[in-house]
């Protein structure tokens, strides 16, 4: 392709974020052109799968107040498309009781007045069968939480976004970032020009701001994705009323574990470990530590004597984490038209529609619509890099 194409806003990369923020930027009629390495539907990034958890339980404030906004936003897509995309299930939360991090949880919830049960040692396993809780572990659910079938999620935006006009670019894999008033984007197949540009690469994030002279601390991990077996089929089953389910820390690890009912493959509840090592994107499938897998079938052995502690099913997903967990959403700190997406350290995808309103308001120079200094650049100074 000669001749170089014209648009408002490109953004570089087909994930949720990605394709939300574009969503977003057609809806308020920017031509806008969504570009992606990989043949869509694909499975090589973070946001495959057929299901996510959504909640409102948050350790701190700033996000259950976003999830406020983001459980309408995804109410709204299922209404303009006629899809469901959330089933309501609660998030069942445990944890030491006496523990931080489980009370931060305990009391984000009861101060933001969200719909919220707490469960004692003597009526847990009438509300909860087939888990055991733990000696001296606090549990309370989040009624508004459940669950998002994410694969759904991401064919029903990016089909609105075409809706609308936005146009979708796969298989092509972006060779050169050249900042300016106008940015010019280079491809494996073409050229491009836009007034802004939007990076939302998830894992290969810093090999595309390299192009901008600017690099961000995101370590990149492998994350083993499990299914465990039923012993008796139904017993976790999603029709059973089984809750998605999170443990903050526990015996076997200091990170969380965390669960979904049994739904997308029959008889199998999805279960992972909230942490993998680290690991190359493009190489990903020579990364084959298993000590996760290890701390999974110790917790579900323990805590989960309806399953047979063995996965049955493993795939795979990839997190891209920020020092401090919390997302990058800002603008370049040299290019006001170029904004960065990242940094979504494997608690993104529910919160999707939101982010891509606010990615798409700082690509139109607009001001964002929610506070967004937990998740500016300028937090890791010092830690940033020039890549020039």
């Amino acid at each position: 392709m000669s001749s170089k194409a014209e648009y408002d806003c490109i953004v570089i990369g087909a994930g949720v974020q990605g394709s939300f923020t574009a969503y977003q930027l057609a809806k308020k009629n920017r031509k806008t052109l969504l570009l992606e390495q990989f043949v869509l539907p694909h499975s090589r990034g973070s946001s495959h799968g057929q299901t996510r958890i959504i909640r409102k339980a948050y350790e701190q404030d700033f996000y259950t107040h976003m999830m406020e906004e983001c459980y309408e936003l995804w109410a709204q897509l299922e209404r303009e498309a006629g899809v469901k995309l959330y089933r309501q299930t609660g998030l069942l939360v445990m944890g030491p009781e006496n523990s931080q991090s489980y009370q931060l949880f305990k009391n984000t919830l009861q101060r933001n007045k969200v719909p919220t049960v707490v469960l004692t040692s003597d009526n847990f396993n009438q509300h909860i069968p087939h888990v055991n809780l733990a000696m001296g572990d606090g549990a309370l659910v989040d009624i508004t939480a459940g669950v998002l079938y994410a694969d759904r999620a991401l064919k029903t935006v990016q089909g609105q976004f075409q809706k609308l006009g936005g146009a979708i670019r796969d298989k092509e894999v972006v060779t050169d970032i050249k900042p300016g008033p106008v940015v010019t984007v280079s491809t494996s197949a073409g050229v491009y020009r836009a007034k802004s540009v939007v990076i939302t690469a998830g894992a290969w994030a810093n090999k595309l701001l390299a192009h901008t002279g600017l690099q961000l601390p995101l370590e990149v991990v492998k994350i083993n994705v499990c299914y465990w077996k039923e012993k008796v089929p139904g017993s976790y089953n999603v029709k059973q009323r089984f809750p998605c389910f999170l443990l903050t820390e526990g015996e076997e690890s200091k990170e969380h574990i965390y669960g979904l009912p049994s739904n997308e493959y029959p008889g199998l509840v999805k279960i992972c470990y909230h942490m993998g090592s680290e690991t190359d994107p493009d190489q990903r499938d020579k990364q084959t530590d298993r000590s996760d897998i290890d701390i999974l079938q110790r917790y579900v052995a323990r805590c989960l004597p309806g399953l047979i502690p063995e996965p049955a099913v493993v795939e795979s997903c990839m997190y891209t984490l920020t020092p401090d967990r919390h997302f990058v959403l800002d603008c370049h700190p040299n290019y006001s038209n170029i904004v960065i997406g990242a940094g979504f350290s494997g608690h993104g995808f529910k919160f999707g529609p939101i982010i891509g309103k606010l990615l798409c308001e700082l690509s139109l120079g607009e001001v964002p619509s929610c506070d967004l200094s937990p998740f500016r650049v300028k937090r890791f100074q010092g830690k940033t890099k020039s890549a020039l």
